[in-house]
């Protein structure tokens, strides 16, 4: 029981903060000690022993609500006043009194750059019971449909847009004009090219690619090398879409590329293939004149690599004589310049690395390491990753992420060495390590696995004392899945949190193709009791050796599928 000075401190949502949720939210904090009481806003909040509170409260009314709290214990009170902001709504409409629009919601805005033929969304926010039309530069009048509520749209070939046209509202003998932007059309006789840079400040220029996404702010499909040469096809924005080849196109942010205006178009062959074993990889080598777009697939026994804007004509793949890893190189034309290379495998293989070298792309294949079936760690490379800073949560009591990541990284790093693997920590600090240095700490390390700690919360609008509460390990490669299903096992087991599974998610730490990479989220630091927990050195203790068991089961396993 914490017993200390009544004080009231709240740590989510802090003063003045813009809340993303309008009708209920949660709050959380402490109030010094567990023998206190806790009002918000009138309503009875649970005090843990620790002082410790989570409230799930309905958000106060107003657009700048505020929440009374008052602590008591005997006869001391303390009380405090906490305002915070709401996200704006969108402009009421009614379908009464003066015509009122919304004109922030017109479309088409910004920069837009298009083929003429392309259609393009013609959207306005307007009373359901109003009459909306598009007048076009040309002195075209096209009718907007009402599509749901107050919302409006049609589309129109990008062509009509070569000049502002005027969207224009009526009810009655009201009326309310409103300009639209623009569209600079792209002149598709002169195909225009740009060169791909490296985005990321990943410290080796080996880890360097350009994230290509398949729309606008999307999530991460492709990586590419830089000084890959694309068609740009388009803008939006702050972001360019490019040709990868004549049935694919995908977007990047506009500053990841440079125009290159005396550019013609790159044509790509890949005329031999070769594969070599060094130590422990094997290269598959695939000659061609220049970088192409390209994505890799994996299943247990094959890696997939598609190539795009690529033209077959392989006529021969010299293979090593003894070579533990690759079975058989195929390949099949998808479309007349989409090629798939299948890199068919004797056994699953421990990861990949993609290279460009000297007018050659290589595909590295890493060969599964020798495993000492009495002590399945030994002579491995775990690279242990205690996540955060910059950024990362707090708990109620003030209990911060990062130093509890630490915490448990550290007694993981002692684990793992007693078992005979070598340990790299991506930080051995309360220092702030980027998040793209991580990956190629791990790569430049050769690991055998990578291992991030974290710990959860939740975002607005969920009701964590509803919420299922417990441990989840996240992966993005399909060689990576096996990992993740035995660390989350060793979670649970250790832990005895709720099991929230295994999750499929595109993050930075686990995109790593070298290695198995895994991120654990073992407890919730939002949650009162589970903090309490994270602050002794026994829970953190169980943390790590769940990750501990399941890296032992991973690599025990791989012996036996050997």
């Amino acid at each position: 029981m914490v017993d200390g000075r009544l004080a009231i401190k709240v740590v989510y949502p802090s003063s003045g903060q813009t809340l993303t949720a309008r009708d209920s939210n949660f709050m959380f904090g402490s109030v010094g000690s567990g023998r206190a009481t806790l009002t918000i806003n009138g309503t009875a909040v649970t005090v843990q022993p620790n002082g410790a509170f989570m409230a799930w409260l309905s958000v106060p009314p107003g657009e700048k609500p505020r929440y009374e709290l008052v602590a008591r214990r005997d006869a001391d009170s303390v009380a405090t006043l906490l305002t915070v902001a709401l996200r704006p709504l969108a402009t009421p409409l009614p379908d009464n009194g003066a015509l009122l629009v919304d004109r922030g919601s017109v479309a088409p805005a910004g920069k837009l750059m298009l083929r003429s033929d392309e259609r393009v969304r013609v959207a306005l926010r307007a009373p359901a019971n109003a009459s909306v039309v598009l007048r076009t530069a040309a002195g075209e009048t096209l009718p907007l449909r009402h599509t749901s509520g107050v919302s409006w749209s049609t589309e129109v070939a990008a062509r009509d847009f070569a000049q502002p046209g005027t969207i224009e509202v009526t009810r009655g003998t009201d009326k309310v004009s409103v300009a639209t932007g623009a569209v600079q059309q792209l002149d598709t006789t002169v195909p225009r090219f740009v060169e791909l840079l490296a985005n990321n400040d990943a410290p080796s220029d080996t880890d360097k690619v350009v994230n290509l996404r398949p729309a606008p702010d999307g999530t991460y499909k492709w990586a590419l090398f830089p000084g890959t040469t694309v068609e740009l096809t388009g803008i939006r924005g702050d972001w360019s879409r490019v040709r990868l080849d004549d049935q694919l196109e995908a977007w990047v942010e506009t500053k990841a590329t440079r125009d290159r205006p005396e550019m013609n178009a790159p044509r790509r062959t890949v005329t031999t293939g070769r594969v070599s074993v060094n130590g422990h990889w094997s290269d598959v080598r695939l000659s061609m004149s220049d970088r192409a777009p390209y994505l890799v697939t994996q299943t247990r026994d094959a890696i997939m690599l598609t190539l795009y804007g690529v033209t077959a004509n392989t006529d021969l793949i010299n293979f090593a004589t003894t070579d533990p890893m690759v079975r058989d190189v195929t390949w099949e034309t998808l479309a007349t310049n989409r090629v798939r290379y299948t890199i068919h495998l004797r056994h699953p293989s421990a990861g990949y690395g993609v290279l460009w070298d000297r007018s050659a792309l290589v595909l590295r294949v890493r060969h599964a390491p020798v495993i000492d079936p009495l002590r399945p760690l030994a002579g491995r490379t775990i690279v242990v990753d205690p996540g955060h800073p910059p950024i990362g949560s707090t708990g109620p009591t003030g209990l911060y992420e990062g130093d509890v990541t630490l915490g448990v990284g550290e007694k993981l790093k002692a684990l793992l060495e007693e078992r005979g693997a070598t340990v790299v920590m991506t930080r051995t600090t309360r220092a702030a390590v980027a998040l793209a240095a991580r990956p190629s700490i791990a790569r430049r390390a050769d690991g055998d696995a990578f291992v991030s700690i974290h710990l959860n919360a939740w975002p607005d609008g969920v009701n964590p004392t509803k919420g299922a509460n417990g441990s989840g390990t996240y992966f993005f490669l399909d060689h990576s899945e096996p990992l993740a299903r035995l660390v989350q096992q060793g979670l649970v087991d250790r832990m005895g949190l709720r099991d929230q599974g295994i999750n499929y998610d595109n993050l930075a730490v686990a995109r790593l193709t070298w290695m198995p990479a895994v991120l654990c989220e073992g407890a919730f630091v939002i949650i009162p009791e589970q903090e309490a927990a994270l602050r002794t050195p026994e829970f953190q203790q169980r943390y790590a050796m769940g990750i501990a068991d399941g890296l032992l089961r991973y690599f025990r396993d791989l012996r036996d599928e050997r």
